[in-house]
């Protein structure tokens, strides 16, 4: 398909019009839907169908299908095809809202496309359906982030968080939090407009309001570093001398041949990345080009790779062969990584038990399997910190950077208010760092986000979504 918009994040989408786009990915496929959204979405569906008896789509009930033929210009069948109807508000959307099943051909789609697009709709922007229903209050801001992350979940464990997420259970933890700061904010407004009715403020009840709602924020917090992980990913280095198992270690980890292998040194020229699932946390890992002092331009080229995949990764596999015993290469290279997380690895442990190996130093063989399951435990607990994973727990998890940053800008102003109020300073003073803490919490679910970030977040989305 080639009929995707450029996404102008400074333009807001306008919801009179009546937008189209492909709901399925483009290609060759059993079927494709389109799906048509906004207050013109069953008369342009009319314009270009032939329905049984000609029965206007509107006049369907919710919520059910209908066989139709859509139209060329000259009257011939592009394609037979189902109308599902959905009447606002009760749509995905919150609108009125048909979505064409046809065959899943590019040709018929793009010509049923076009031929929607001639009879009063346009193409919706990325994102822009899941938006109309963030705008047309069918979910908040973290909810609609939320579908996005079950698209593009890796593993179970990040199809299971974004699920919570989408549910709502982190909406209403954050709408708990601000009722209880909503409190606090009534009460320093009602002493400052009305002090001969309800005297002065209670400042000790709001100090316990508000440091109630910071151990709220906090409970959140301890679980980003992880939720963002699981969300995210780890990027991951394997690195080494040549020849030290580099690519077999990869293959072992994949369960599947994927990296070249043979016992020449410098076999690998460059960088391959593939991702597998560690314990339920998405890795990208990353073979490398052995590092050494080499004359080989194309090999020079690998290891300049090699070195710069390093300084941008997560965690390093520092893999060391135990039949050779650490060199002065490999000692060199440990210290380039410095504060780098790192785990040393000892591959070819079948061949030669390795000699000064540290405690924590994982011990495999690439080509037996043997250690491979206990180095993924050791992966799985240095990305955590030791911790586990937990997304089927009753609490809320935060998994986007953007919602941590919002919850520490609203515990920074709480931090403020509280010394505000020790301070005894006057209670409007107060009000300004209450807030602000509000504002902050808004920024979560919505409703207090700027236009700008709104955009930012759906320009991400998909066509379609």
């Amino acid at each position: 398909m080639t009929l995707e918009p450029r996404y102008n994040p400074q333009v807001t989408p306008s919801l009179d019009d009546t937008i189209c786009s492909l709901a399925t990915p483009p290609g060759v496929g059993g079927i494709g839907v389109i799906r048509i959204s906004g207050p013109a979405a069953f008369a342009v569906a009319d314009a270009v169908t032939r329905r049984p008896r000609s029965v206007p789509s509107a006049s369907f009930a919710g919520h059910t299908l209908h066989r139709a033929d859509v139209l060329a210009q000259d009257g011939s069948v592009i394609d037979d095809v189902l109308l599902a109807i959905f009447h606002a508000p009760r749509s995905y959307t919150g609108e009125n809202v048909v979505e064409v099943s046809a065959h899943g051909g590019p040709v018929p789609l793009r010509r049923i496309l076009s031929r929607l697009l001639t009879h009063g709709a346009r193409l919706a922007q990325p994102g822009e359906f899941t938006q109309r229903a963030f705008l047309n209050g069918k979910m908040d801001l973290a909810q609609a982030e939320a579908v996005g992350d079950i698209i593009a979940a890796r593993t179970d464990e990040a199809l299971a968080l974004a699920r919570s997420q989408q549910s709502g259970r982190l909406s209403s933890e954050v709408a708990e939090i601000r009722h209880v700061i909503l409190g606090v904010m009534a009460r320093i407004e009602a002493s400052i407009d009305f002090p001969e009715d309800v005297g002065e403020l209670d400042t000790d009840l709001c100090e316990r309001e508000i440091q109630d709602a910071q151990a709220r924020i906090a409970r959140l917090l301890a679980t980003a570093d992880r939720g963002i992980l699981v969300r995210e990913g780890l990027k991951m280095v394997l690195a080494g001398r040549p020849n030290v198992g580099k690519s077999s270690l990869l293959n072992a980890l994949l369960r599947v041949s994927r990296a070249i292998v043979t016992p020449i040194p410098g076999t690998t020229r460059d960088t391959l990345e593939e991702s597998v699932n560690i314990r339920g946390i998405p890795v990208r890992a990353v073979d490398t080009a052995g590092v050494r002092d080499t004359d080989d331009l194309v090999e020079k080229l690998g290891v300049e790779r090699s070195m710069e995949s390093l300084r941008g990764a997560d965690l390093v596999l520092l893999i060391l062969d135990a039949a050779v015993g650490e060199t002065d290469e490999d000692r060199a290279l440990r210290a380039q990584l410095g504060s780098t997380p790192h785990v040393i690895v000892w591959n070819k442990c079948d061949l030669q038990t390795p000699e000064n190996a540290g405690p924590d130093d994982a011990r495999v063989s690439a080509s037996t399997g043997e250690g491979i399951e206990a180095l993924e435990e050791t992966i799985a607990h240095r990305a955590l910190s030791g911790g586990v994973i937990d997304t089927g727990s009753a609490g809320a998890v935060i998994s986007h950077s953007r919602h941590r940053h919002a919850l520490e800008a609203a515990q920074a102003r709480l931090d403020d208010a509280l010394a505000t109020l020790r301070g005894h300073m006057p209670a409007d003073f107060i009000s300004i760092d209450v807030r602000g803490a509000l504002l902050s919490l808004g920024e979560v679910t919505g409703e207090t986000a700027t236009e700008d970030i709104i955009h930012e977040i759906f320009s991400r989305f998909c066509i379609g979504k």
